[in-house]
């Protein structure tokens, strides 16, 4: 049994933990770095751990800080979420030297797994459908010979990265010569692994994923298929299930070759099995596994009723029974949006501030950990929220998603709330034929003013202003020319008390 549980992680994932854990009767604790001790999940632990400074090098990635608050805490086990420390197998081996469980996989599978290359191993040794691909290149010669025996345009890759980091298309022998080197040194760089192989590029291409869990003992099910191939710059940011488009036969390959890999490594606990899905060749391929809870596995949860994350803490206290394949049923269709601190209007680079109104819709799932008040600072991942609806068809939950997009509302700093609802309006997305290329090609034009130097006579002022504060120092401010501030709003449709930019001269 668990009876005091650590969540190492932040956000909305630390805080869903949490949630969870209290639920069945854990205590919990919170680790957090100084700039997250006031967040909601810190606030709503039981106990709050302060592991170091804001950057993630000195607090969440921290394996010595979060070992010893799980020791002075008296933790059971650890629940990394995901991100972070989630994959390491160095953290779960650490913790079980210490006596304390790693609510994830084995330290074998995070290993077997971590690296492309041996993971592809594993899914050969599997009969999961492969990416015509080479093995760990040794030179840029073998480099080349490879590329031709497969076939250009190849994709280089580093077999530690992530997340789009250590990868180069490459159409043909000129630019892999060019792009060989400078792929080495960010894969040393970055993961400190400078080991590459090639892959079969696809042109048209799908990111299609299984849910799968396992008991550690050969038992393995897998939870329908997510498409997660709207993507910006490798980043998702809408996913849904089932996959729109794809046939039964297909599916039935994704589901029987993810679990066929799970069986092989007898995988224990929460993973995706992620494949490259060939538009052109109506094909499958394997990617790679991620030995971790997903993001957006909440869409999984909504359309088969399970709750992923009490499975995982089940399973570590021991007390847990797989059930079988042919009980999961799925009923309707779920979405999931990912809410960004981050400003379309600017490259969609991360935003940070204070924000001074958050509003989500009500009956709509939203696993978040901001609100009113919350300040977003700089230092981490600018996921603030998902927003995730249910609905029994497709053109349903498309509709709903639309919905709780326009009714949430979030001021203070930019987002990416505009965005999301340009893409649930998209044909593209509505006709489900969407791709891993489609956000890059969909055009964006975001509603908002860039005041890129303000004079001493420009300001944001509103319509009548602050009235009847006069009596505790606040005076009413206000437009100095109330009457062309209302005519403005008037001519574009705005209330007329509306915020505007007025400039004095």
């Amino acid at each position: 049994m668990i009876s005091t549980l650590l969540v190492a992680n932040r956000g909305e994932i630390a805080r869903r933990i949490g949630r969870t854990a209290r639920r069945l009767g854990m205590r919990v604790v919170q680790v957090a770095s100084e700039a997250d001790r006031f967040t909601p999940a810190a606030l709503e632990a039981d106990e709050c751990i302060v592991i170091g400074p804001a950057a993630a090098r000195d607090s969440y990635l921290n394996i010595e800080a979060i070992l010893e608050a799980a020791k002075v805490s008296g933790a059971d086990a650890v629940h990394p979420g995901y991100g972070f420390l989630s994959e390491n197998a160095g953290f779960a081996e650490a913790l079980a030297e210490a006596g304390i469980r790693f609510v994830g996989p084995r330290p074998e599978h995070l290993t077997g797994f971590g690296l492309k290359h041996t993971a592809r191993a594993i899914a050969e040794a599997s009969g999961v459908p492969l990416l015509p691909g080479s093995g760990l290149l040794e030179s840029l010669e073998e480099a080349q010979a490879e590329a031709a025996r497969i076939g250009f345009p190849v994709m280089l890759k580093s077999t530690a990265g992530g997340g789009g980091i250590g990868m180069r298309l490459c159409k043909d022998a000129g630019e892999l010569a060019e792009g060989y080197d400078s792929v080495l040194r960010l894969a040393r760089a970055s993961f400190g692994d400078a080991r590459v192989y090639l892959e079969r590029f696809v042109a048209t291409a799908r990111h299609v994923e299984v849910q799968i869990f396992g008991d550690g003992k050969g038992g393995v099910v897998a939870l329908g298929e997510r498409d997660c191939s709207l993507q910006r710059r490798n980043q998702k940011v809408i996913e849904e299930t089932p996959a729109p488009g794809l046939s039964d036969a297909i599916r039935a390959t994704l589901r029987d070759s993810a679990i066929a890999l799970g069986q092989q490594v007898s995988y224990e606990s929460a993973g995706t099995v992620e494949f490259i899905y060939d538009v052109a060749r109506d094909a499958v391929y394997f990617l790679e596994v991620n030995t971790r809870l997903q993001v957006e596995h909440p869409v999984t949860e909504e359309v088969f009723g399970v709750d992923l994350v009490e499975w995982m803490l089940r399973q570590a206290a021991g007390d847990f029974v797989l059930p079988a394949q042919d009980s999961f049923v799925p009923t309707g269709h779920a979405i999931e949006g990912r809410l960004y601190a981050e400003s379309p209007a600017h490259g969609f680079r991360p935003s940070a501030g204070r924000l001074t109104e958050v509003v989500f819709p009500k009956g709509v799932r939203v696993d978040g950990w901001i609100e009113t008040g919350t300040e977003v600072t700089p230092w981490y991942d600018p996921m603030l929220a998902k927003i995730i609806v249910r609905a029994e068809s497709r053109e349903a939950a498309i509709a709903a998603f639309g919905r709780a997009v326009a009714e949430t509302k979030v001021a203070g700093i930019e987002t990416n709330l505009d965005y999301l609802g340009a893409i649930a309006a998209s044909d593209a997305f509505r006709s489900g034929k969407v791709t891993t290329a489609v956000l890059g090609a969909m055009p964006f034009t975001p509603r908002a003013i860039d005041v890129v130097a303000p004079g001493t006579q420009s300001s944001i002022q509103d319509w009548p202003g602050r009235l009847g504060l006069w009596d505790v120092g606040v005076p009413p401010s206000g437009p100095f020319d109330d009457r062309s501030l209302r005519r403005a709003n008037r001519l574009v449709g705005n209330p007329e008390g509306a915020p505007a930019l007025e400039m004095t001269l």
